[in-house]
Parts: structure tokens; sequence; C-alpha cells
């Protein structure tokens, strides 16, 4: 008999289900049913789709689907094999040959020249690197050029069409919130109240003999739109500031593991050392977060000082079948009150933490990415006008002029020598021409947005800001003064910086500085042959 553990492992990564594969359909089963109930269609589905479904015999064209492993690749491909095999060969998985004696490029040689003498189309499912080896090694002149267009972002003829699942971003970031369509959707087939496989196999879980209780808690858990919110969220965190690669493997395996790892969900979105995902989570773990709320929660919990109101709190939990005893410390706690939130639970004593919760980086990230997309609303237009000016040229203003705090934010430090500040007057502003053409011609990522500069009317170049980056410009303006730990997000600001100490070099005034003295040294033919000097 299929138990709810035994439904939810089509989900793992090391499941026989995790990867595509040609079974025919007479071997098709239970877990079958399950996988296939399961299935989210995305949009690079929708636009593969579309393509083969344009595909006529008096055109052929090549369909290169491109990505990485585990991103889905085999299951898209499978899915359409049979009903379009007429219209295209279809070559599942250029990574590999089909003879210990062939390599994979020989094998794309050979599939490549087929096309080209035969009358039907081609559909290739290979990862990047590949075509980037085969960019280089292969044997077939035409489609290595069309390739290198591919991979150079150049202009590609119409015969050949590449679908990267890079270009189809797994979050959304809209106003006030933040959005992931695939995960939200799995979520929403999982936990759904009907017409929903899953959940019969949970209803019946709760009235086994042998019930899994932590699991069936997890599935209620998880059926909480204000628990998948937090769940979106972290991913939407590791994605951003720790770089995590997400496929559709991984985040299925991920939500595997939030179901059925050994403690609730508020532990296993946070701790395990099996999954990735989590591993990279596991550094916006709320019990990390050091707030005098939450510390004096922690101190009091492991004195034993009991307080009415927690432990009124506590027979709440345990009338909605919590098992107390799995929370063996104050950071299993307040993992919990971190997961709920947004819930009334009782007598909310949770809610009184959650300020200490609250991301305010990553609103305000959301919330400038959202502006350089759509920046002509006047509303708009005002934000970014105070993100530039007190924000980023701030935080450019106190990093380059560390050393000389008296110098007024117009000014850039270009050099120290024997106690002396050489400065110049450099007025620096947004480009609002070249953010309202970016937010015309450049496509979406999630993973930065470009700021736009110039100076007087020669435009700098642009700057891509990731998160850290941004987290970095705010403390800078708070006063914060970046250290070797902050050295990825420090190259990209020191690139900007020499940017504009190139151009101030070539100014025909200077000030020069020491204590409180100022000299204002003008060359008013730019040649060096004449200076005037004032000051003192």
């Amino acid at each position: 008999m299929i138990r709810l553990r035994d439904a939810l492992r089509v989900l793992s990564k090391s499941s026989p289900y995790a990867v595509k594969t040609e079974r025919q359909l007479e071997k098709s089963d239970a877990l079958d049913s399950i996988k296939d109930y399961l299935y989210v269609r995305t949009d690079i589905e929708q636009d593969f789709y579309d393509h083969l479904k344009s595909l006529s015999s008096s055109e052929k064209k090549v369909i290169f689907l491109c990505g990485s492993s585990g991103d889905g690749k085999s299951e898209i491909l499978t899915r359409y094999q049979n009903q379009f095999q007429h219209q295209a060969h279809f070559h599942l998985d250029a990574t590999h040959s089909f003879s210990p004696k062939e390599t994979a490029i020989e094998r794309l040689n050979k599939v490549f020249t087929d096309y080209e003498q035969g009358s039907r189309s081609l559909v290739v499912g290979i990862n990047i690197g590949m075509l980037g080896n085969y960019s280089e090694e292969g044997g077939q002149e035409r489609f290595k050029a069309a390739i290198r267009s591919f991979l150079r972002k150049s202009k590609q003829q119409d015969e050949f069409i590449f679908l990267d699942f890079e270009q189809y971003p797994k979050f959304k970031l809209a106003e006030h919130y933040y959005s992931s369509r695939f995960t939200e959707q799995l979520l929403h087939r999982i936990t759904a109240e009907n017409d929903n496989i899953i959940r019969q196999y949970y209803d019946k879980e709760k009235v086994a003999d042998q019930p899994d209780a932590p699991l069936c808690k997890n599935f209620d858990l998880l059926s909480i739109p204000s628990v998948q919110r937090i769940v979106v969220e972290s991913l939407l965190k590791a994605r951003l500031i720790r770089d995590q690669f997400l496929t559709a493997r991984s985040l299925l395996d991920f939500i595997y593991h939030l179901f059925s790892g050994d403690g609730y969900l508020s532990e296993n979105l946070f701790t395990c050392n099996e999954s990735e995902i989590v591993a990279k989570i596991a550094d916006f773990d709320p019990a990390l977060l050091r707030t005098k709320q939450l510390d004096q929660f922690i101190l009091s919990y492991k004195l034993g000082i009991e307080e009415d109101a927690f432990e009124e709190f506590k027979v709440t939990l345990k009338d909605l079948g919590f098992d107390l005893r799995r929370f063996r410390s104050p950071e299993s706690m307040i993992r919990l009150f971190y997961l709920l939130q947004y819930e009334d639970i009782g007598n909310n004593y949770h809610h009184r933490f959650r300020i200490d919760f609250s991301d305010t980086l990553l609103d305000k990230y959301a919330t400038i990415w959202r502006l350089h997309r759509a920046p002509e609303t006047a509303e708009a237009k005002q934000e970014l006008r105070v993100f530039y000016r007190d924000v980023l040229l701030t935080a450019v203003s106190k990093y380059n002029n560390r050393n000389a705090p008296q110098l007024s934010k117009d000014e850039l430090l270009l050099a120290t020598r024997g106690g002396f500040h050489i400065a110049a007057q450099v007025d620096v502003k947004q480009d609002n021409a070249a953010i309202k053409l970016a937010a015309q011609q450049e496509p979406e990522h999630v993973g930065y947005f470009h700021v736009w500069l110039r100076v007087a009317e020669q435009p700098l170049k642009k700057i891509a800001i990731n998160i850290n980056l941004l987290g970095l410009l705010y403390r800078i303006c708070e006063g914060y003064q970046p250290n070797k730990h902050d050295k990825n997000a420090v190259v990209l600001l020191d690139e900007l910086v020499e940017e504009l100490h190139e151009i101030a070099g070539k100014t025909k005034t200077l000030f020069v500085l020491r204590d409180m003295t100022r000299y204002r040294a003008h060359d008013p033919e730019g040649d060096g042959s004449e200076l005037e000097v004032s000051g003192g």
C-alpha cells in the first residue's frame, strides 16, 4: 500500500521518477499518476510547444532547448517527442553519445549532418557547457557559427531557435511582494483541498493505525498560504544573497525535504546537511538573529524561567497537534515563531517577535529593482531621485572620501601625498535617459539591476547592483567602513570610483587640502603651461 511518504517521494532527486525517461506507457503505475498530477507547465515549455506547433515540412528549423543539469529538459522533451516525431527528430541529451567509442561531440556532428541531409526539423536538449564545447570543437561550421552567435547574444538566423532556461527567471519581483510561479503552483497542487491525489493519501495517513504524525503536521503547515510565502521568500534570499542556483529538480527535492525531514517544517527549512538549498537558507536562520527580545527569550528558556503568556501559547500548540518534545531548544521555538508569524494562534505570543524578523533589505531591493523596470511614473521618478541622491551617490562619496571627510559630496578625493589631499569637483548625476531606455530594451534579471550615471554629458559605464552591493551601499551611508569580507561587492564599487577618477583627473581645477587649509589650483589652458593658485 502506498503511504503519504511514498507518494511524496516522487519529488526526491533520488527517486527513479526524478528524471523523465522514455518509459513506455504500459509501465506507468500509481506513482506515475502522482508525478503527472504534480507536473507544472512552465513558460519555457509553453514557448517550446508553440515553436513545435509552428514547424512545417517546407521550412526546416533547429530548436535548442538549453540549460543546466536538472532544470527539466528531459521532462519537456519526452512529453512532446511522440506527438511531433513526424515533424522533427528529437536528440534528447547532447551531453552523451550512444557508443563507448563515440564522444558526445562526434554524436552531435552526426545528428547535425543527418539534419542537413534530411527533410525533418531537429530538436536538441543540450547543456550550456556542451554548447560552448561544440562551438570550439564541433565539426559542423554552420552550427558552430549559430551557437557562437547565441552565446555572444548576437542576432540569430531564423532557422535556429535557442530556448534557454536562464532567460526564464524562477522569481518575479512586483510591488510589495515576490513570487515564484513554479514553486507556488507546485505547493498548491500538493496541498489543494479538492481534486488532489496527494490529499487522498494524506487523509488516509491521518487515520492509519500508526500515522506518520510529523509528516502530516508538515503537510498541514505547508497548506497555509502565509507559510508558502515564507518558503518562497527563503528561496529568493538564497538566490539573491547566496547566489544559489535553482533548477526544477533541486526545487522538487527541496520541497520533499520540507515534508519529510527529521523535524517539523520550521526545522527542516533551516537545518539540513543533505539539501544544498537548505544549506544556503540556513544563513538566514531566524535563530541567528541577535535582538533584545530574542536574546531575552533564549536566556529565559535556557534558565527555565516560566512566562505565563508563553506557557499558555504552548498549550495552544499542543492542542493543535504539535509534539512539544520536538522543540528541544529555544532556537527551535524561534524558528516556529518565524514560520507562523503571519498566523493568529491562541494568545499570539509569537507576534511580539515579528518586528525582529522583518527583512527591510529584501523589500528595498525589490522596490528599487521594480522602479528601474518602470521608471516613467511621477512616483517612480521621485523614488529613483531619492535612491540615486541619498543612497548611491552618498555611498560613493563617503567610500571614496573616507580619508578626507571634510570634502563635500560633489568633491572627489584623487590622491593623498605628504599629508595633503588632492581633490576635484565632479558633478555626478543619474542618467534618466539611459534608465528609461534600459527599461524598454534590457531583459529582466532578478539577480541585479543596472544603475546609470553621467558626469555632465558623458555617460558612465552601467553598474550591476545585486542585493549584497545594495546592502553595502546602505551600510556605508550609515557610517560603515568596508572590510575584506565585503570584497566581492567592493570590487564593483571600486570600478565606478576608478572611472570617476579618470574623468576627474582631466578637470582644469584641483583642490589641495590639509587640515582646515584649502588651496585652489586652476589650469586655464589645460596643458600645465599656466597655473593659478588661490586660497590658504
